[in-house]
């Protein structure tokens, strides 16, 4: 399990690549040593997404 700063971390970097801040503006401060790295917010992000979508869907009227 991940220590509360490092979950933390995780949270912040997958919520902005959830806004839509690229990886070039995050990697600086991610204290990853390449952009490649940060991959893993962009599943996690991915992943939460389609989440969020499958819940209203059903809401959506068609």
């Amino acid at each position: 399990m991940l220590d509360p700063g490092r979950r933390l971390r995780h949270f912040l970097f997958t919520w902005l690549k959830t806004q839509g801040i690229d990886d070039a503006l995050i990697q600086p401060y991610s204290g990853h040593a390449s952009r490649q790295s940060l991959e893993i917010y962009s599943r996690i992000a991915l992943a939460d997404a389609q989440d969020t979508y499958e819940g209203i869907i059903d809401q959506f009227p068609v």
